[in-house]
């Protein structure tokens, strides 16, 4: 999440109690998490085994429970725990907004777009020219959507990051993280019916321009997918996967989270991706292999009966 302007370290230390350890008098652009953060972000990091992760990441600015050396550019706010005060921050500057009314007076339609009957469209959303979002699609706060886009009806973007903060020395075990992400939906995007497309935890979640959903696909937070990319029903991507241009996942095809699936990739149905792909390659099954190689080991598999045969009938 970018901030609407930059703010100074010493505001957000205040906030949060902090000390200081750096530059007081520079400024935060914005709070991001680990696989997204840049120049001039926020981030948290609450375990010794991502401190050197964090401090050597983009991030300017580290909210940590520890002082620890650091490159003389970074600073830190150094604080009990660095997970309630990233929630503290969220919640300053990005707060939950109610809506009671089926389109938010903050959202902006472009022309000739058609919004059918009983679809929501919450607050500070933009969705572009000659679109058409069929009925009982739900458009969460903080999205944009691009010119020529389809929505088909029961689809929802935008909904909260499935992110947690995992200690299991506590009896509530797993604490959502807030989430400040948007989802980004570029020109001529078409989305079935009963997708959920999930907002980024501090970054975006993008569908690039000319891709294609069948209906009930998931997408995670964070994840970006890229331009001309297709995706058949039953189809679901974890958080923060990298989709380059022109992939084809077939049939409920799942992908694991923070890998990078290359461009042109086809991944045939019911195939599980655990590990980053190359791309222009045809691929099936779990574990995923070459679909060639995969396709030549089942025939090996189908003679083993005459095989054992043979040998036993010598």
């Amino acid at each position: 999440m970018k901030f609407t302007a930059p703010i100074a370290i010493s505001e957000i230390a205040e906030l949060l109690n902090a000390k200081v350890v750096g530059n007081e008098l520079a400024f935060a652009k914005g709070i991001n998490e680990i696989h997204k953060v840049e120049d001039g972000d926020l981030v948290f990091v609450d375990h010794p085994k991502y401190y050197d992760k964090c401090i050597n990441s983009n991030a300017s600015f580290i909210i940590i429970n520890k002082q620890v050396d650091c490159p003389a550019e970074k600073v830190l706010l150094v604080v009990e725990n660095p997970f309630d005060a990233y929630c503290d921050i969220v919640k300053k500057y990005r707060p939950f907004e109610p809506s009671n009314v089926m389109v938010s007076e903050t959202s902006v339609v472009g022309g000739d777009t058609v919004v059918y009957p009983n679809v929501f469209i919450g607050n500070h959303v933009t969705i572009g020219t000659n679109c058409i979002i069929y009925p009982n699609v739900t458009i969460l706060d903080h999205c944009i959507i691009g010119d020529n886009v389809v929505i088909q009806s029961g689809s929802i973007i935008g909904s909260n990051a499935f992110y947690y903060n995992t200690k299991k020395d506590r009896d509530i075990w797993y604490k959502k993280m807030p989430d400040c992400g948007r989802v980004i939906i570029e020109n001529h995007v078409e989305i079935g019916a009963n997708c959920t497309i999930d907002r980024g935890v501090s970054h975006d979640t993008v569908l690039g321009a000319g891709t294609k959903l069948d209906n009930m696909v998931h997408i995670g937070h964070d994840t970006v997918v890229g331009k001309n990319c297709l995706m058949a029903a039953g189809v679901a991507i974890a958080g923060a996967v990298n989709i380059e241009d022109g992939v084809t996942l077939w049939g409920q095809v799942g992908v694991s989270k923070t890998l990078t699936i290359g461009k042109n990739a086809v991944v045939l149905g019911q195939s599980g991706v655990s590990n980053s792909i190359e791309g222009n390659k045809v691929y099936w099954g779990t574990p995923l292999q070459d679909a060639q190689v995969k396709r030549k080991e089942l025939v090996w598999v189908k003679r083993i009966p005459e095989l054992w045969e043979k040998i036993m009938g010598k």
